[in-house]
C-alpha cells in the first residue's frame, strides 16, 4: 500500500508530524535491518526471532535441554511491557503461546525496536496456528534439602512434562498445600519444596507422567518409601 505523505503549512518539505512518525519508524526498522546486534546463548535479553515472512519479539529462556541449536522463547506483543500491548497481544494470540523451542537459526539478533513495524501486531494480523515452533515442556521438582547448609541434597521426584503452564501451576499449587506446614518434618534434618522449571527432554527417562497419576498421592508414595536418615 502506497502512503501519501501529508505537508503541514509551516513550509515546504515539512511532514505532518504523524506522517514523520512514519517516515522516522520506517528508518529505525532498515537500521535494525542493516545493523542486526549480535545475539549470543545465554543472555538475557529479547531476541528478534522469524516467523515465517514477519519477525517477532522473543523472551528467551535457558535450560532447554537440546543443546546451542534449540532455546525456548516466548513470543510477546513489540510493545511489552505496556497494559495496552498486553491487551492487544491477549487479542491476537500472543499470550496464549507459553513457551517455544526456537531454532537458534531463525534468531536474526537482539530484538530492536525498529523490527516492530515488521511483526504481526503491527499488520493488525493474529499469530499463525502453526508459528513453526513446538511447545518448551515444563516440569515440576519435589526436592530435599539439608538444612544445615550442606550439598547432600537430592531430588525426590521429577513431573513432567507440562505443555501448558496453568496445568504446571495447578499441580504446584496442589502439591505445596500438601507440603504447607509439613516441609520440615517430614524428613529430619531436611527441607522439602516444590520448584519449577525447563522440563529436559534429555532426562525424559527421570521424569513422572503427571497426566497418568494423582501427584499428591504419587508425593506421598515417594515419601513412604523415603530413609529419612
Amino acid at each position: 500500500m502506497i502512503r501519501r505523505f501529508r505537508r503541514c503549512g509551516h513550509g515546504l518539505g515539512t511532514l505532518a508530524p504523524e506522517d514523520q512518525a512514519v517516515v522516522d519508524q520506517f528508518r529505525a526498522m532498515l537500521t535494525a535491518l542493516r545493523n542486526p546486534e549480535p545475539w549470543t546463548p545465554g543472555s538475557a535479553r529479547d531476541v528478534a526471532v522469524r516467523v515465517g515472512p514477519f519477525i517477532e519479539r522473543g523472551h528467551t529462556r535457558p535450560g532447554n535441554g537440546h543443546g546451542p541449536d534449540m532455546i525456548a522463547v516466548a513470543l510477546v506483543h513489540p510493545e511489552t511491557p505496556h497494559a495496552a500491548a498486553y491487551l492487544h497481544g491477549r487479542q491476537l494470540g500472543y499470550t496464549e503461546r507459553g513457551w517455544l523451542r526456537c531454532k537458534t537459526s531463525a534468531i536474526l539478533g537482539l530484538w530492536q525496536p525498529g523490527y516492530a513495524m515488521l511483526t504481526h501486531a503491527a499488520a493488525g494480523l493474529p499469530l499463525p496456528d502453526d508459528v513453526g515452533m513446538e511447545p518448551a515442556h515444563y516440569a515440576l521438582f519435589i526436592e530435599a534439602r539439608r538444612r544445615d547448609d550442606s550439598r547432600d541434597d537430592y531430588t525426590l521426584l521429577r513431573l513432567g512434562s507440562y505443555t501448558q503452564t496453568r496445568h504446571a501451576q495447578h499441580d504446584y499449587d496442589r502439591l505445596t498445600a500438601a507440603l504447607d506446614g509439613r516441609e520440615t518434618t517430614l524428613m529430619p534434618g531436611h527441607r522439602v519444596s516444590v520448584k519449577s522449571g525447563p522440563f529436559d527432554v534429555s532426562d525424559h527417562h527421570l521424569f513422572t507422567d503427571p497426566y497418568a497419576t494423582d501427584v499428591v498421592a504419587l508425593l506421598a508414595g515417594v515419601l513412604e518409601g523415603v530413609d529419612p536418615q
